[in-house]
């Protein structure tokens, strides 16, 4: 696994071993015609080694993931002690301007790719990522959050049966890794087409930033560092603190009735088949609704939003881990 030659050709530009550049990409501007870049930081050692691709912001109000590549940055984590480095913190910038997970066109950047040259704006955006910056890596950690008030725990999403991708996600260190299928036209969909491996991070909710997942996430891009032997050495590397849980399947516990919800459990908890979970109530005081676990496992999303419908989906729970 090491970088394709000495001079890494990205965006029209030609970083040579050892440069440090920041890079824009561009695709369109704001109908005010005022310039929208987005910046594309690269740092190179002068050592030949891996290329790898830190991303996120993909759904523009992910923003912990955009803060976990921020932190990457400014900690000067980026700065590899061979191969290359390259941080894209906000690939959707429109949406994170407009704190929305689309693009203006209302399309789902993360469900167009490999995208297109001449179609909608969110499909010329993954085809400019897929044929200019993509092809020059060897190795892509996508940072994302849950969305609509659902909170994630730290976890990688990698598929079963792909036995590198498990021995990244068990490197990198977050307390679960869930084996998930690939969506169709995503990033991660279109990556592997091509041949290039990609661990997806998840972690929190949307619009909001959360310490615990943020340092899980920095913490992660180290170990994941280190693995690659690319960690600068004035670093250091702190083991997981907890046995990795891997989650071969899992199922959404939903809302039996409308109401105001109350969360009981916490994020990470394992619990036993008839733990109350939380509760749903009305806002009369004429109904307390108790939600329990069907089974044995561990809750590893929580809806946070306070007022839910019959079928929100409440808590996502492992039913089939293995260690």
């Amino acid at each position: 696994m090491n970088s394709h030659n000495s001079v890494l050709h990205i965006l029209g530009e030609k970083i040579a071993a050892g440069e440090s550049r920041e890079i824009n990409f561009h695709v369109a501007k704001l109908h005010t015609q005022t310039s929208v870049e987005v910046p594309v930081i690269i740092n190179r050692s002068k050592k030949p080694g891996p290329v790898v691709l830190f991303t996120a912001g993909i759904h523009g109000d992910e923003v912990n993931g955009v803060e976990i590549v921020r932190q990457l940055i400014a900690k000067g984590i980026n700065k590899p002690k061979k191969g290359t480095i390259i941080c894209i913190p906000v690939l959707n910038i429109f949406g994170f301007l407009n704190k929305s997970r689309e693009l203006p066109d209302g399309r789902d950047l993360n469900r167009v790719f490999p995208g297109s040259k001449t179609g909608s704006l969110a499909s010329q955006v993954a085809y400019k990522l897929m044929h200019e910056i993509i092809p020059q890596v060897n190795f892509i950690i996508d940072h994302h959050t849950g969305g609509a008030g659902r909170f994630n725990a730290p976890q990688i999403r990698i598929v079963k049966q792909a036995p590198k991708l498990k021995k990244w996600a068990k490197a990198y260190g977050a307390p679960f890794v869930v084996y998930s299928k690939k969506i169709p036209k995503s990033l991660r969909s279109a990556c592997d087409k091509i041949n290039i491996p990609m661990i997806l991070f998840e972690g929190g909710k949307s619009n909001h930033i959360d310490r615990l997942v943020t340092n899980s996430g920095v913490n992660g891009a180290k170990r994941i560092l280190n693995h690659l032997d690319m960690l600068n050495s004035k670093f250091k590397v702190s083991a997981p603190k907890k046995q990795i849980i891997f989650i071969e399947e899992s199922k959404w516990i939903r809302a039996k009735t409308s109401g105001l919800f109350r969360p009981l459990i916490k994020l990470n908890s394992k619990v036993e088949k008839g733990t109350v979970l939380g509760y749903i109530t009305d806002a009369y005081g004429k109904f307390n609704q108790s939600i329990k676990a069907d089974c044995l496992g561990y809750v590893i999303n929580i809806n946070e939003e306070p007022i839910v419908y019959k079928g929100d989906a409440l808590f996502r729970f492992s039913t089939k881990t293995t260690r």
